[in-house]
């Protein structure tokens, strides 16, 4: 059952699905259609599950379930993980690797592997101040309080002196 991702209560379950670089405008039009359709359809053991998604920065796929309706199961996981692979390969696009960093430099979304960031911690490319994106976040309280956070704020802190 798609509902809009900003109806969702706060305590809804989110997946964050980073991508290596920007979707195309047409590739964004695209994508909705496509998230629009798995989510409708999308349900564990036979029921709907409520939830929504948001394009982010032109780069984030970020899904969002309410839990207190149905929870997801090992299978309805398995089904968004499945589809996700789709869109890597149709997009020729990196969604499901953790070992990235994506942050900000200035208004432009830059994308390193996590042995590249490090490197740019220890020769102060990065700082602290960095805007980092924790996708580790769990829910859409923290999705909302704590995604977008300066480095010192994250588990990127490990990295920068």
């Amino acid at each position: 059952m798609l509902v809009d991702f900003n109806t969702l209560p706060e305590e809804s379950r989110v997946w964050i699905y980073q991508a290596n670089r920007s979707f195309s405008d047409d590739e964004i039009v695209q994508l909705k259609g496509q998230l629009e359709t798995f989510i409708e359809a999308w349900t564990a053991h036979g029921k709907d599950l409520k939830a929504g998604f948001k394009l982010v920065y032109k780069r984030f796929i970020v899904i969002a379930m309410d839990q207190s309706l149905n929870s997801a199961t090992g299978c309805s996981i398995d089904a968004s993980v499945n589809f996700i692979q789709q869109l890597e390969q149709q997009y020729n696009v990196d969604l499901m690797d953790k070992m990235n960093v994506s942050y900000k430099q200035g208004e432009f979304i830059a994308y390193k592997p996590l042995v590249d960031f490090k490197k740019m911690a220890q020769q102060k490319a990065v700082s602290k101040n960095t805007i980092v994106f924790n996708n580790l976040v769990t829910n859409i309280a923290e999705f909302n309080e704590n995604w977008e956070v300066p480095a010192s704020e994250s588990w990127h802190s490990r990295f920068i002196k």
